[in-house]
């Protein structure tokens, strides 16, 4: 099968999309995009071959479906968010860093810098919003935001490689949503914190 050239917007487009969606989902990213170029549904760049491994996909695959039921556990999605702080987002700089990787280090550098300040963006949004939606009772608002978190990971990948003048758009809007929500819940949190720590006077 003949596969399309990427351009240099493809390229770009693929690279901000890994980054953004390593922030939500890290496992489904390299799982998704490297079963797709080993299917031939793509073709990879030169950077991401090894995605395509077999020993690789099979440990992605592992660690997709464990972050699947884990991230659905109130109380336990937050420790998860948490620990990947310091996974996420330098891998979603790798990951985009790869997408140049093979052709030009300038281009591999400004990818990197892109892929983790987007990995960082929506990995700040996604653990404020499911440490906010802790302070609930019901699982159900945890449930459906990771569920939500799970559909927007492939979305995001498949508009990158085929429509990216589309991608940039909801990009865009998604990078706005994330900001606002992170401000918002992130005051929400800290006067819930200060109400939750402040001295109670004694009882008379």
């Amino acid at each position: 099968m003949n596969l399309p050239e990427l351009d240099t917007t493809n390229l770009i487009a693929i690279a901000a999309a890994l980054g953004w969606a390593s922030g939500l989902r890290l496992y489904a990213v390299v799982f998704f995009t490297g079963l797709a170029g080993y299917l031939g549904w793509v073709q990879l760049p030169q950077g991401l071959a090894l995605l395509q491994n077999e020993l690789v996909l099979g440990t992605a695959g592992l660690l997709v479906l464990t972050e699947f039921f884990a991230d659905k556990i109130p109380g336990l999605d937050t420790v998860w968010d948490a620990i990947h702080t310091f996974i996420r987002i330098p891998a979603g700089a790798a990951l985009a860093a790869g997408v140049f990787g093979g052709d030009s280090t300038a281009w591999a550098t400004v990818a990197a810098l892109l892929g983790g300040t987007l990995a960082a963006t929506s990995h700040t949004a996604k653990a404020t919003t499911r440490a906010a939606a802790n302070t609930s009772p019901e699982p159900f608002s945890n449930i459906g935001l990771s569920l939500l978190g799970d559909a927007a990971v492939p979305t995001m990948l498949w508009l990158s490689w085929a429509h990216p003048a589309l991608f940039f758009v909801v990009l865009a809007l998604s990078v706005v949503l994330a900001l606002v929500t992170t401000v918002v819940l992130f005051r929400f949190l800290r006067a819930l914190w200060r109400r939750f720590t402040a001295p109670h006077p004694a009882p008379a």
